[in-house]
């Protein structure tokens, strides 16, 4: 076989497997992301709110070398415990310093997107130290389901695992997995539509919905189908977060693109799978914002100064979209800096805390990832 054709033949095959990539990474932003990100000063995570902004950079990295990071919660002391998809919660005390070993191993199922997801932290904690975690796991039959469970955190490992509301429809992919407790001392909880659209629809499936439990799983006396459902309609929900007037802000993922942010009521319908994008329906609600023909890929989000923060996967950014009247304007940070990005909180030193998602399968990690990240959203 001619030299010539064997060299064609390779070049053809690398920009084939390139282009395969592009719709995951950026690869013009390997280098940028091999920059040196400092790393935090000791005893960062234990600063008040009135540390000087302007003396903390815009990057810093809290933890390197990590697997799949998927959410992160701070305990009242400051300290931050996450969890990695394929099973494993982690602890960085106040001092920056990660624990030796996991405080916990949830044995899980981990096909495709399923595994560890969500973590939050009881609003009492103080008193009770119960941590409660979304994961996946094998039901009968090998079904693939989800479930919520509260853990008790003793002498840093997480024991005493009681299930608080299982069954949730799990899949491949559209598992959703984003816990939080909300302002009124409820339980939310996001779950995908585990690849069945339909289910989104139904009011008494779990499957595509945005729960609202007790700190037991039981279901909040008004909730508006007198069951475990706050709202439905939703395809795979990844953020959860609470402005400064209490009101819930929810993003998701579209369908290859018009990915969703939407202000979230009880009882409401948003529309998955009848609409998309700006396509209205009678009694179905429309997103604040949505992607249009681009695709974010949102997961992690948080509230901060008048504005909804939220990672995306694909997307590779930092989104800010700033609300003022009911309206949102989208403005992109730290665009292809870091790659994938999967989570977004908010410290106690009113610093964004995000993780990247660049050892998943879907991106070009660098030899620093994945990495937990804290940025000074001052610096933009």
């Amino acid at each position: 076989m001619p030299r010539k054709f064997i060299i064609f033949i390779f070049v053809v095959s690398a920009l084939a497997f390139a282009y395969t990539l592009l719709p995951f990474s950026n690869p013009l932003s390997i280098l940028q992301r091999e920059k040196n990100i400092p790393q935090v000063d000791t005893g960062v995570l234990n600063q008040s709110q009135e540390t000087n902004p302007e003396n903390i950079p815009l990057l810093s990295t809290v933890a390197s070398n990590l697997e799949i990071p998927w959410a992160l919660a701070f305990l009242p002391n400051g300290s931050l415990m996450f969890t990695e998809r394929k099973g494993n919660v982690w602890l960085i005390d106040t001092d920056g310093n990660l624990s030796n070993k996991p405080v916990a191993q949830i044995n899980v199922k981990t096909i495709g997107e399923s595994g560890l997801h969500g973590i939050a932290i009881h609003p009492n904690f103080n008193q009770n130290q119960f941590i409660y975690l979304y994961y996946t796991y094998e039901g009968e039959g090998d079904e693939t389901r989800n479930r919520v469970s509260r853990f008790t955190l003793e002498n840093n490992r997480l024991t005493d695992e009681t299930f608080i509301v299982n069954g949730i429809p799990g899949a491949i992919f559209h598992d959703g997995g984003r816990i939080k407790f909300g302002p009124d001392g409820f339980l939310y909880i996001a779950t995908g539509d585990a690849r069945e659209p339909s289910l989104s629809q139904n009011t008494n499936s779990l499957a595509g919905k945005i729960l609202r439990v007790t700190d037991n799983g039981s279901p909040v006396p008004d909730n508006p189908f007198s069951n475990l459902v706050y709202s439905y309609g939703h395809r795979n929900p990844q953020g959860l977060t609470w402005d400064s007037q209490g009101r819930l802000w929810e993003n998701e993922h579209g369908q290859s693109a018009t990915d969703e942010l939407n202000l979230i009521e009880a009882g409401a319908n948003y529309g998955w799978p009848q609409v998309r994008g700006d396509e209205t329906q009678q009694g179905l609600k429309s997103p604040i914002i949505h992607s249009g023909s681009d695709t974010w890929a949102p997961s992690g989000n948080a509230y901060l100064n008048g504005s909804i923060f939220f990672v995306g996967l694909r997307g590779q950014a930092l989104y800010e979209a700033k609300i003022e009247n009911g309206e949102a304007t989208l403005v992109e940070h730290l665009k292809g800096q870091l790659g994938r990005m999967r989570e977004v909180v908010v410290g106690p030193d009113n610093m964004l805390y995000i993780t990247t998602s660049n050892r998943d399968g879907r991106g070009i990690p660098t030899s620093e990832d994945d990495r937990l990240i804290r940025v000074n959203p001052s610096k933009f």
